[in-house]
C-alpha cells in the first residue's frame, strides 16, 4: 500500500496536493469544496490591504496548451476577508493563507491586523507575480535584497510559518531562494506563473486580455518549474511547494523527485475538473506501486542522486 501523506511545515497533508493561490480559493466554500474533491491542502487567493478591483475583463483565455491569466489580485480587502475566513475549523484540510503588499512595511501591517487573527495553518506571499504594477515583478520584489527585507519585516511580525513564492522568470532561482531562507522564511513555492505574455484575436488583431498581457500557467510551464525546484533544493534546506503545470499523477512524482515536498495544482483544475486533486493521488500511487516504493520520501530528491545524473552523461 502506497502512502502519499506528508509533513509540511508542521501540517499533517494526507497527500501532497495543494490547491494554488488564485484558483477557487476565494472564499471559505470553495476552500471546503477543494478538500472533499482530495486536495491535500488549500491556499486562499491572495488578499491586498484595501479592496481592488483587478484587471479589466477578459482576465484569463487559453493559450498554447496552457492559460493566460491577467486578474490583477482583485480582493474585497483585508477587512473583509477577515470575516470570510474567521472560522476555518471545518474546512478539513490544513487552510494557507497568502496576502500581498506593495512594501515591506505593508506586509507586515498585512501581518498583524490579517494573518494574526485568523487560524491559518501557514501562510504565503507572492514576490512574483509578473503582470500587476506596484506588485511582485513590476515592483521589484523579485531580487535577492528586497526579497530578504520583505521576510525579514514579515518574520518580526507574522505568526504562522512563512511560504515565500517565487518568479518563474528568474535566471538563477538559488541565491534568491536562499535569501528568503536566510531571512527566515520556512518554505519555498517555486514557481509563480512566466510571463508576461499575450497572444491576439487572429481576426483582428487585438489582444485578447483585457490587460494586454498576462501570466502564463498550465502544461507550458512545468519543465521551467522543474527546473526552479531542482535549483532550489540545491540551494536551500527547507521545504519546497513544487508548483506550475502539475496535471498528471506524471507530473507531481518528477516535482518531488526534484525535491519538491508538497505540489501546486491551479490550472489542471480547468480540464481535468476540481477532481484531479484526487485523480492524481490516484495517478501517483499507480506510479510508485510499479516503482516498488510505499512512501514519497524514497522518491523525494531522487533526481539528486550522482549516479542518475551519471547515466544521463
Amino acid at each position: 500500500m502506497v502512502d502519499l501523506s506528508v509533513d509540511l511545515l508542521g501540517m499533517r497533508l494526507e497527500n501532497p496536493t495543494v490547491l494554488a493561490s488564485g484558483i477557487l480559493g476565494v472564499t471559505k466554500g470553495s476552500l471546503k469544496f477543494c478538500a472533499r474533491h482530495g486536495a491535500g491542502a488549500v491556499v486562499i487567493k491572495s488578499i491586498t490591504r484595501e479592496p481592488r478591483k483587478g484587471h479589466p475583463p477578459p482576465i484569463v483565455c487559453a493559450s498554447g496548451g496552457g492559460l493566460l491569466n491577467a486578474v490583477g489580485y482583485s480582493n474585497p480587502g483585508y477587512r473583509h476577508a477577515m470575516a470570510e475566513y474567521e472560522d476555518l475549523a471545518d474546512v478539513g484540510v490544513p487552510v494557507i493563507g497568502s496576502f500581498v503588499a506593495e512594501t515591506a512595511e505593508e506586509y507586515a501591517f498585512l501581518a498583524e491586523h490579517f494573518a494574526n487573527h485568523l487560524e491559518f495553518d501557514a501562510v504565503e506571499i507572492p514576490l512574483s507575480c509578473p503582470h500587476t504594477p506596484g506588485y511582485g515583478e513590476l515592483a521589484g520584489h523579485s531580487g535577492t535584497d528586497i526579497t530578504y527585507e520583505i521576510v525579514s519585516a514579515l518574520k518580526a511580525s507574522l505568526r504562522a510559518p512563512l511560504i515565500v513564492k517565487l518568479s518563474a522568470n528568474l535566471q538563477d532561482i538559488g541565491p534568491v531562494a536562499k535569501a528568503a531562507e536566510d531571512a527566515g522564511a520556512d518554505a519555498i513555492t517555486a514557481v509563480n506563473t512566466l510571463g508576461p505574455g499575450t497572444c491576439f484575436e487572429a481576426a483582428t488583431g487585438r489582444r485578447v486580455l483585457g490587460f494586454g498581457f498576462g501570466g502564463i500557467s498550465g502544461p507550458p510551464l512545468k519543465p521551467v518549474a522543474l527546473k526552479a525546484v531542482y535549483d532550489t533544493f540545491q540551494a536551500v534546506t527547507i521545504p519546497i511547494i513544487g508548483t506550475g503545470g502539475v496535471s498528471t499523477g506524471q507530473d507531481a512524482v518528477e516535482m518531488i523527485m526534484a525535491g519538491a515536498t508538497a505540489v501546486g495544482v491551479g490550472t489542471a483544475v480547468v480540464p481535468r475538473g476540481v477532481e484531479v486533486f484526487r485523480k492524481i493521488c490516484e495517478e501517483m500511487k499507480d506510479l510508485l506501486a510499479a516503482r516498488g516504493c510505499s512512501s514519497l520520501a524514497e522518491i523525494r530528491g531522487k533526481a539528486h542522486e550522482k549516479q542518475l545524473v551519471q547515466d544521463l552523461v
